[in-house]
């Protein structure tokens, strides 16, 4: 074998073998039941969430995220590690939905909210009506704004 072609083939066994070992490395996103954003669990099964914001009667922040988008990981550093922001939602129901999942639930949830990117967080009465919007990345402060007015909403009946 010639030396350069030696080369080649060593390069790209390199290069395989990083692709491999960084997919493997890359933290755990989600379980069976969760989804982990930051230091927050967040909910995957939308139908058994709706189901406890009826019953506590809470509201449910709906996070529409992917593993791709780097706004949705500027908001795991920033927004969901901020002990207020996590205090804050506490008082909600939370459910995460992957855009990437192609399966019934995501897909319902894409089209009732019209949601085509990441990421985006809906929030919603039990019942579905939308109490406020969130488009794209908002910071700490204004983020827990939007928690806040939705709270508002949410105990005057009211809707966005």
């Amino acid at each position: 074998m010639k030396p350069r072609k030696a080369m080649t083939l060593a390069f790209f066994v390199v290069l395989l073998s990083i692709g491999y070992f960084s997919m493997h490395a890359a933290p755990t996103l989600s379980d069976e039941n969760y989804s982990y954003h930051g230091d927050t669990r967040w909910q995957t099964n939308v139908t058994a969430a709706e189901e406890t914001a009826a019953a506590e009667g809470k509201p449910i922040v709906v996070y529409f995220w992917t593993t791709w988008c780097t706004y949705c990981e500027d908001y795991n550093r920033e927004a969901y590690a901020d002990p207020a922001v996590q205090s804050k939602l506490d008082d909600f129901v939370k459910v995460a939905v992957n855009l990437d999942d192609d399966g019934g639930e995501s897909a319902r949830m894409q089209q009732e909210y019209n949601v085509n990117y990441p990421p985006q967080h809906v929030i919603i009465t039990p019942d579905g009506e939308v109490l406020v919007r969130v488009n794209g990345y908002a910071g700490t402060d204004d983020f827990l704004s939007y928690l806040d007015a939705a709270e508002q909403r949410y105990a005057s009946g009211g809707s966005a």
